[in-house]
């Protein structure tokens, strides 16, 4: 496809720009557990309760000591012992150190903790085998980590598992939340069938929705799944209806082309408005945005590297955007020296399915296989996308392109 055929398609940084400015983030919030708040968005501001660390405490197991101590003398009684949850609270003597175990309170007075390995008992005391010592060594002080009332996380923060342990550490039990975005999704098509069925003369399975599903929930979506809808203006019509009733995004997979049978966009017309429906992508051209009466609608290619393409693309941020993930950020893009040639003609943007590793402390892409729309197999096995570039050509071995690794959204 040249340019001159891509006419009226509009770029990837238009569509995602016109898809957020139809999108208002969902402001209703509740308090949840923090062992169910994991994939949620904070609704508020978490600050931090305490200190962290609460008091000065000991970064290695050895011996607290007084430095103009350890400089009058090498070798030291020992008068006592502090462990994690068992402070020495008793009266420290001058000239005299404190057996300490990683994290244990230091005592009163201590400047500097000396680990054991520096050390050796004697029928004297400990005797140090250094007594050049800086203030503070081997000390982590109160409040190094986090101050109380430190922001800890910004409102918008969507919660992952590191986040969870840091939130229990400062005692935290629950958290404000945003509702999490509701996505209706149905496959629509004669030919699609459930997996597990047999196959008849020009049938294949509905594999889209097993992309589309955990997909969405990885964005932080809960998912309505509608199933299968066939090529019935009277079926689809209603289950558009009932999709928005339920759900704040419509999400189709198929229906979306130019054929006898695709139905959508006279059903799209009815119930809402359609925005656009061409995109300067491949994988993906046939893709809609628009909105229903009660909700917004984005419409899938039924192929299905197309169809995860324009999810993974297009409609992620959109999402990030209605679930008030304001820390969200798209996937990071870099330079790789290509292994192989790509077939390209300009016009549209193309996201190939590659295989980046680092060779020689370079990083090179290989091809992952068959970039036909209707393969997934090259998808199952790429760790990238080559986004080549909308007006670039076709690409030489050797050449540099962009590549972008997968986010968690595809693992």
């Amino acid at each position: 496809m040249g340019c001159c055929d891509t006419k009226g398609l509009l770029s990837i940084k238009d569509a995602i720009q016109t898809m957020l400015a139809d999108v208002s983030p969902i402001k209703i919030s509740q308090n949840l557990p923090i062992e169910t708040a994991l994939g949620y968005v904070l609704a508020e501001d978490i600050r931090s309760p305490i200190d962290v660390p609460p008091f000065n405490n000991s970064a290695m197991d050895g011996y607290a000591v007084r430095r103009q101590d350890l400089a009058e003398c090498d070798t030291l009684p020992l008068a006592g012992k502090a462990f994690a949850g068992q402070p020495f609270d008793g009266e420290w003597p001058e000239k005299t150190c404190v057996r300490i175990m990683t994290g244990a309170p230091v005592p009163s007075g201590c400047d500097a903790v000396i680990m054991q390995e520096k050390t050796e008992s004697t029928a004297d005391g400990i005797h140090f085998l250094t007594t050049k010592v800086k203030a503070q060594d081997n000390i982590r002080p109160q409040g190094d980590d986090l101050r109380q009332n430190e922001i800890v996380f910004p409102a918008g923060t969507r919660l992952t598992v590191r986040d969870l342990p840091l939130l229990a550490s400062l005692g935290i039990r629950q958290v404000p939340v945003f509702r999490k975005p509701r996505v209706a999704i149905f496959s629509t098509g004669d030919e699609l069938k459930p997996v597990g069925e047999p196959l008849k003369a020009g049938e294949i399975y509905d594999s889209n929705r097993y992309a589309i599903r955990p997909m969405l929930e990885k964005f932080g979506c809960e998912v309505i799944d509608l199933g299968i809808i066939p090529d019935d203006q009277t079926q689809l019509t209603e289950t558009f209806e009932k999709a928005q009733s339920l759900a704040d995004v419509v999400i189709t997979s198929g229906g979306v082309s130019v054929g006898e049978a695709d139905y959508t966009k006279n059903i799209l017309e009815s119930l809402g408005q359609i925005n656009f429906w061409k995109i300067a992508i491949k994988p993906g051209k046939p893709f809609a945005f628009g909105k229903l009466n009660h909700s917004l609608f984005c419409g899938l290619p039924g192929n299905p590297v197309s169809a995860a393409v324009t999810l993974y693309v297009l409609v992620q941020p959109m999402l990030a955007k209605l679930a008030g993930h304001t820390q969200w950020q798209a996937p990071a893009q870099m330079q790789a020296v290509s292994k192989i040639s790509f077939k390209k003609s300009p016009g549209r943007a193309d996201y190939q399915r590659g295989i980046f590793s680092i060779e020689n402390g370079q990083l090179v892409v290989d091809n992952a296989g068959n970039q036909s729309s209707g393969a997934f197999r090259a998808m199952s096995a790429a760790n990238c996308f080559v986004v080549l570039e909308q007006e670039r050509g076709s690409v030489e071995a050797g050449e540099m392109v962009t590549i972008e690794p997968f986010n968690p959204a595809l693992y």
